[in-house]
């Protein structure tokens, strides 16, 4: 006997026509960038030293921007819904916090520090290491409605998920990262770390609480959909015009290392598939119903890349390579992400024919008189 999923809950139906074409704005934005780093390059060097403590403000005003309106999606009222799905939650927090981070410090020893360091740049090797690492420690937020929706994932595992994996970041994501740096030899600048994690972790997530509650009171679950719908795209065009200024000032580089973005490009596409599989499995073996097992992989797998973006521009400048390994997450977050779903929804047969999935169903089947 098989569980079936629940219909969708309000919110994201689909994929819009922006955010499916993401990797084509992406590369737009590379050349885009690269051309006016190559023919502007002193309102680059202005915009570069518009700075307080380290902090970027026309970047830090974009970063908010795109980070807001995300996290307006999160309802931290549903973490008292845990419960109901603890072998999902169990896993998904595992992949996230226990498995991703280390397995991405790995892969980028091995490919950045190793198998690629010839071809690579000397002066950036621990950089472009560093950028994967942060990139890996960013459990993703609001794309992930959109890929449990595409597997008709449970909204409401899919809303608890997401709500406990943002309050996990707000306290875990600093040590973490600043564990697996200080591991790979790294310094780590701790004021800036922290410095970063409370501009564009803590405050944007409280400000967000804040409107969305607002906008709650003003007109209930229809008036936030509506100014969600309206703003949304606001989200993805600062994401936008931040990877413009990256790849201005990162146009030197790109052009005299075209491989750079293929290479970095590696570690990561590995990352996804053996952490979304591992998830996947760890579901399957537990016995949780498929509708919880698709957004658990999905959620273990994709990345939170505005604020990996946000917090490797902090800590290691514009120009850096942790800055450019970011971005390369962006580049491919949607193709892969879009065939790590066709294969959840392809295996649903063989989830469902596995004796723990069975056994949990039929304990939780009702009994017919």
């Amino acid at each position: 006997m098989t569980i079936e999923p629940p219909a969708p809950a309000e919110g994201p139906k689909a994929m819009s026509r922006f955010e499916r074409f993401l990797t084509v704005w992406v590369a737009l934005c590379i050349v885009v960038g690269v051309a006016l780093g190559h023919f502007l390059p002193t309102a680059f060097e202005a915009i570069g030293s518009a700075e307080v403590a380290k902090v970027n403000l026309p970047v830090a005003v974009l970063i908010w921007l795109m980070i807001i309106p995300m996290l307006m999606k999160v309802d931290f009222g549903a973490m008292r819904q845990v419960g109901k799905h603890w072998r999902g939650i169990g896993v998904t927090l595992f992949v996230n916090w226990a498995v991703k981070p280390f397995s991405m410090a790995a892969l980028g020893a091995l490919f950045i520090g190793y198998l690629f360091r010839p071809y690579l740049p000397a002066g950036e090797i621990n950089s472009y290491i560093a950028g994967l690492i942060i990139l890996a420690a960013a459990p993703c937020t609001a794309m992930v409605f959109v890929w449990s929706n595409l597997t008709r994932g449970e909204p409401n595992f899919t809303l608890s998920q997401v709500a406990v994996n943002d309050a996990i970041m707000v306290v875990a994501f600093a040590p973490i990262v600043g564990l697996l740096l200080g591991l790979s030899a790294i310094t780590v600048p701790w004021e800036t770390l922290l410095l970063s994690v409370g501009l564009y972790i803590i405050v944007p997530v409280v400000v967000a609480q804040l409107l969305r509650s607002a906008l709650l009171k003003q007109g209930g679950e229809d008036r936030l959909q509506s100014v969600l719908a309206k703003i949304g795209p606001v989200s993805l065009t600062a994401l936008l015009a931040t990877l413009v200024l990256l790849f201005g000032f990162q146009g030197q580089q790109i052009i005299a290392h075209p491989a750079i973005i293929a290479m970095l490009a590696v570690p990561i596409l590995i990352q996804v598939y053996f952490n979304s599989g591992l998830a996947y499995l760890l579901n399957r073996m537990t016995g949780e119903a498929h509708c919880v097992a698709g957004p658990s992989a999905l959620i273990g797998a994709s990345n939170f890349f505005e604020l990996a973006v946000a917090a490797a521009i902090s800590l290691f400048g514009f120009t850096s390579g942790a800055a450019l390994a970011t971005v390369v997450g962006v580049l491919i977050e949607v193709p892969v992400m879009l065939t790590v779903v066709a294969i959840v929804n392809r295996s649903k047969g063989w989830y469902e024919r596995g004796g723990a999935v069975q056994r949990v169903a039929a304990r939780a089947a009702p009994i017919i008189r």
